[in-house]
């Protein structure tokens, strides 16, 4: 092992050791350690709400003093104990292994790296709040690359490596970082220099219109926070400079949100092209992606849950206000799209009728509130199974459409509206940790009386939300339209070589009729059993095509190798919202208001 010379008390030295083995060489430096000091790795990443055992990629632990082996004993899981002399550096070096496409963990191959601090740097106990140094190191192999991390440059050369200095372990793991050959572009917003890297990006890519569109992003969002200006007059936003790491791969979604920074992943066939006016549908989800994770920097991590006022690394984190720090989220990361004028009404209800319809169309809404979906996202929300839609609610999508509830109720009410309740509650909590006491106080204060009674009925409970009637007193009518076949049996399916059964809701005629998650569903048999028809299905929509004016037919499914004959009774057709623009004056203060 390789010790560095530095002025942290804890260093860090990360090198790439083996491409090919995806595997980083990590040298801890611990200047002054205690007789017995420990050690630990994170089980989770904040942001991400399930414990994922970081630890179980960490190999090849050994410790130094001097010359000497200091003894190593491992306590449990994640974290280990070193016998050495107390105030003689001490030097740890150990590998990750690093294969993981997610913005959560750590990444490592031929042509491009990646990492979180949790996944990655050993946590010093009872020196957590020293300054931490972290040097990334140009081995031979990685020479020619570039790094991008939002972490402070102590010294670095031109491409990035170098030594970085967080103020503690928090800030440390809260700085990703991204290595490789990516594109890179630059704006300014509010008068705050804004970053974006984007990696595995095609020749056809825009990227400045990717940067002009995210630069609106930010303006608004950054104006929503901290209220309108004069003319010439900039908002002051809490944060000096800020990253964007995009990695555009062949199919994944996803972001992570830091502080001053977030890592994406996307669909590169949903990057803007060279040439193109309008771009691929799928760009307003990339942008979705890049609003929510940006109002991220206010919402969640600066002010935040008071049980989260210190992450405690080794064990979840409980709270029930998930559906106000990711939910309210993700109804303003759709909103401030439009208001930055990169949808228009019809674009922004589209984007809104899905998350209606999400919510809607699961049967688990009635069996678990949005506060208890925030409590069990550790076992629930990150652990999808087929019986998830029918034993929960997502607090993103129900918790947006709290967030509309309220937003259209204060605003009918008339003395104040959520956008002014974000604020206040931004500055009641001094931009920190935040209770539902707070919430229902800003309520109080701003809205001019109680709303306990909603938030009992909105958040603590399965009642359905108000929605049809608060849109419509907003110039929004909801229609009913003909639901897809898979609703209207209670099913979800995929169709790629076949019909398999993914998920059988909670009452459905498919339910009824004995239909079960993993079913491979072959054909169905019309008419009565001494003269039935059989006919082979490749997709659902087939059903009705066989069936004809028959109400009632004979499933034939496989399951573990059996041949089933089910009854299914077919159920009258069903309907689902859509939304329409009735009165665009009547929405013009919600969807785009001027102050």
């Amino acid at each position: 092992m390789k010790s560095a010379s530095k002025a942290a008390p804890v260093h860090y030295r990360v090198e790439a050791a083996d491409l090919h083995a995806h595997l980083y060489r990590v040298t801890l430096t611990i200047a002054e350690p205690a007789a017995q000091q420990r050690v630990a790795l994170p089980v989770w990443i904040p942001g991400s709400y399930l414990v994922r055992e970081f630890s179980r990629n960490l190999q090849n632990l050994r410790a130094l003093q001097g010359s000497k082996t200091a003894p190593l004993r491992q306590l449990d899981k994640c974290s280990w104990q070193v016998e050495c002399a107390p105030g003689k550096p001490l030097v740890l070096g150990y590998e990750i292994y690093a294969l993981d496409p997610s913005v959560r963990t750590a990444w490592l191959d031929g042509s491009r790296g990646f990492f979180n601090g949790t996944s990655v740097c050993l946590r010093v106990q009872g020196q957590e709040d020293q300054p931490h140094g972290l040097e990334l190191v140009a081995s031979k192999p990685i020479a020619h690359w570039q790094v991008a991390t939002p972490a402070t440059a102590q010294k670095v050369d031109k491409r990035g490596f170098g030594t970085y200095l967080a103020a503690h372990y928090d800030e440390l793991v809260d700085c990703p970082v991204e290595m490789g050959s990516f594109r890179s572009g630059s704006f300014v917003a509010q008068g705050v220099p804004h970053r974006f890297v984007v990696a595995g990006a095609p020749a056809s890519f825009d990227f400045e219109r990717l940067l002009a569109d995210a630069q609106k992003i930010c303006e608004a969002e950054i104006r929503f926070w901290h209220g309108p200006t004069g003319k010439g007059a900039r908002a002051k936003a809490p944060h000096e400079n800020y990253l964007f790491m995009l990695n555009a791969v062949d199919d994944g979604y996803g972001g992570l949100e830091h502080r001053t920074s977030t890592a994406l992943i996307c669909n590169r066939r949903d990057l803007p092209r060279l040439g193109e006016k309008k771009p691929p549908d799928g760009y307003t989800t990339l942008q979705g992606l890049i609003s929510h994770e940006y109002f991220h920097t206010w919402n969640v991590k600066r002010l935040r849950p008071a049980e989260f006022a210190r992450y405690d690394y080794m064990q979840e984190n409980y709270t029930q206000l998930l559906w106000f720090f990711e939910g309210f989220t993700s109804y303003y990361d759709d909103l401030l799209l439009r208001r930055a004028g990169l949808v228009d009404d019809a674009g922004y209800l589209r984007l809104l009728n899905k998350t209606l319809n999400q919510v809607q169309q699961a049967p688990g809404r009635k069996l678990q509130s949005v506060a208890q979906a925030s409590f069990d996202a550790w076992v629930k929300y990150y652990r999808v199974d087929e019986n998830t839609p029918n034993a929960t609610v997502s607090y993103y999508t129900k918790g947006a459409l709290v967030a509309l509830c309220f937003d259209l109720t204060l605003r009918l009410e008339g003395k104040t509206t959520l956008d002014h309740v974000m604020r206040a509650l931004w500055r009641r909590c001094q931009a920190g940790p935040m209770t539902e006491a707070d919430f229902a106080a800003v309520l109080l204060e701003l809205g001019g009386r109680s709303f306990s009674k909603e938030l009992a009925q909105w958040v603590h409970s399965t009642r359905d939300l108000p929605l049809q009637d608060l849109l419509e007193r907003h110039g929004v009518v909801v229609l009913a339209e003909p639901a897809q076949l898979a609703q209207r049996l209670g099913l979800r399916v995929s169709e790629t070589g076949g019909i398999q059964i993914k998920t059988v809701l909670r009452g459905g005629a498919a339910e009824r009729a004995g239909l079960a998650a993993g079913d491979e569903w072959l054909g169905i048999e019309v008419g009565t059993r001494a003269a039935a028809t059989g006919w082979r299905m490749g997709k659902l929509d087939e059903l009705l095509l066989y069936a004809g004016p028959a109400r009632k037919v004979t499933v034939i499914v496989a399951r573990d190798k059996r041949l089933l004959r089910l009854a299914l009774a077919l159920p009258p057709a069903v309907t689902t919202w859509r939304l329409a623009l009735r009165d665009a004056a009547l929405a013009k203060p919600w969807l785009a208001p001027q102050d």
